[in-house]
Parts: structure tokens; sequence; C-alpha cells
């Protein structure tokens, strides 16, 4: 079963900091389990600013890290096989060491396509720095899209749970892992990733805890946020980035 350990107690968040923004077409309203809205600007997750306005008349706690650290701003990733590769790097290991791997794969690899990934010697790719897992996790996902048994468009149209089944038949992708597609490739409102070590982290901080919650406890402290657990996801991590002095001052939106 897959486990995430971010590097040095930080999130997911902290990648998508750093990762290109794309806009997003809005799925199909009819065949999401929560609303389907533009993103605004860019930004995780889809209906962005309809759920900050819903969490903070909701939840106390959440209301007052929108005052103290704004409105979460992570730029949403493009969907599709270079994300979705991104993300399997980012497993176990720091976020700048994935990022350095990302990159020096895309100076061989132009552009980053399954076919193209699949000529790739092995030692070509442990020069990017892949480890023989990884290396392993990736040709699998690049053959499953090349010979059709996987289609990351069609997921698009999917529900969530749905897309979750889907790309954890896949050998390296784990739960997290779907769930990060999820919300930051595909925009999910609803996507609650409660493995992640820094959504533990944040909350031990919030409730001023003297051990980290388990998942299971995130789980059952989210429930009241539904259907807009994403965004409370990314209001815990922009929390925790700012409590770290990880972010700057924080901006306001207005409307």
């Amino acid at each position: 079963m897959e486990r995430h350990v971010p590097d040095s107690d930080l999130s997911v968040a902290i990648a998508t900091l750093g990762s290109d923004a794309a806009v997003m077409r809005a799925a199909s309203p009819l065949r999401l389990s929560a609303p389907a809205l533009r993103p605004l600007g860019g930004l995780a997750p889809h209906g962005l600013l309809r759920g900050v306005r819903h969490l903070a008349r909701r939840d106390r706690d959440l209301a007052r890290i929108i005052e103290t650290a704004g409105t979460p701003r992570f730029p949403l990733r493009p969907p599709g096989f270079p994300t979705l590769l991104h993300i399997i790097l980012e497993q176990q290991v720091s976020i700048d060491a994935a990022a350095a791997m990302f990159r020096n794969l895309q100076r061989l690899c132009t552009p980053l396509a399954p076919v193209g990934f699949l000529s790739l010697g092995e030692a070509e790719l442990k020069r990017c720095g892949f480890s023989r897992q990884k290396i392993g996790y990736a040709r699998n996902l690049a053959e499953w899209i090349s010979d059709g048994r996987c289609d990351l468009a069609a997921l698009e149209e999917l529900p969530d749970e749905t897309v979750l089944a889907e790309l954890i038949k896949l050998k390296g992708i784990g739960r997290w892992t779907a769930q990060v597609y999820l919300l930051f490739a595909l925009g999910r409102p609803d996507i609650w990733p409660a493995d992640d070590l820094g959504l533990q982290l944040a909350i031990q901080r919030l409730d001023e805890r003297a051990e980290r919650p388990s998942a299971s406890e995130l789980i059952a402290r989210a429930e009241n946020w539904r259907p807009w657990r994403s965004v409370a996801a990314c209001l815990l991590w922009q929390f925790y980035l700012h409590a770290l002095g990880r972010l700057d001052r924080p901006r306001r939106n207005g409307g």
C-alpha cells in the first residue's frame, strides 16, 4: 500500500506552488460527485472561491485560516501523462529532487509523451535521477496509456471514486497519488487525501495536539466539509505553509 512521506514534513502543497498553472475545462456536472465549476484563474480546485465562502460560514477554524493565511492559490496542473508521472516521482522523495528528475527528463524527451518515454533506456533514466522502482512505475504507466488500457482523457468525465479505482489498478499508483491527480489535475472539489503528512501536521498544529492525528481521524474530521473537502485541504496546506513562513503576505480576493 502506498504511503507518501513528504520531505521535511512538507506536503504536496509545496510542489503545487512551483507547478505550471493550466486552466481546466469544467467537466460534465451530471457525472461528477461534487459541483463542477470553472476554475478561478487556473487555481485548484474548481469552484475555489465558492468553496472558501461555504467553509468560512460553516467552520470557524477554517475562517480563521482565511483571515491569517489568505485564500489558497495552488495552481492546477495540466491533466495527462506528464503530470501523473511527475506525481509518481514525488512519492517518497523531496519535492526538489522530484522536480530535478522531471526537468532532466523533459530535456531528454520533448514532448514528454508515453511513446517517446518508452524509447529511453534504463541508463538514461537513471542519469535523470530515477530509481529502478520509479523506472518500473513510469514505464508501466506509459505502456498502459500507449496500448489503451488507461485513457486519462476519459477519466476527466468520470466520478471521483471511479477515477480512483481506475488509477490504482496501475502499479505504483496508490490512493494518495490518485487523489493528488484528482485534486490538482482534474480540479475535483471534494477530494480528501487523509494519508498526506502535511494535512496531518496542519491539523495537529491547528488543534494544538500533542500528537499527529491518524488518517482515520482526518477522515472523520472532514465529514463536515463535504462537498468542498479539496478546498479544506488547500486551506490547511496554506495554513501549514504560512505557519512555516513559506508563503508571502496573504492576498485578499474580492467579490
